[in-house]
């Protein structure tokens, strides 16, 4: 008998099981004394120096499929998030936003200029 097969993807209803599977079988982890060759790569999160687009959705498209690939051959993988590491870029876009709209002074402090670093990022990419 055919089993019909939903017209659109709905996660909820296939992820849990997988991600149950992959924790199970302990595929998410690497094992530093296994023998052979080793795959790793980071996962570079998105930041906060504009808006998500199809581009962050290739990146990791094109790490996912590495990452599997090199596991399907054999190799043992490691496929590790990675932490925020624009910090600078966020600062030179802050500066740049806040220099068109109001002066920047030393007077402010870091106290300050933090709390708009904040505030733009509640703004851009929350």
């Amino acid at each position: 008998m055919a089993r019909e097969i939903a017209k659109a993807y709905e996660p909820q209803q296939i992820e849990p099981r997988w991600a149950d599977f992959w924790v199970k079988e302990a595929l998410f982890k690497a094992d530093a004394n296994a023998p052979g060759p080793v795959f790793s790569i980071v996962i570079p999160p998105p930041n906060v120096t504009g808006s998500l687009h199809i581009g962050h959705m290739l990146d990791h498209t094109e790490i996912d499929i590495l990452t599997r690939w090199h596991r399907m051959r054999g190799y043992n993988t490691l496929y590790l998030p990675g932490t925020d590491h624009a910090s600078i870029s966020t600062q030179r876009v802050v500066v740049r936003q806040l220099g068109n709209k109001e002066s920047i002074t030393e007077a402010w402090g870091a106290k300050e200029f933090l709390k708009r670093v904040w505030k733009w990022k509640e703004e851009s990419g929350a």
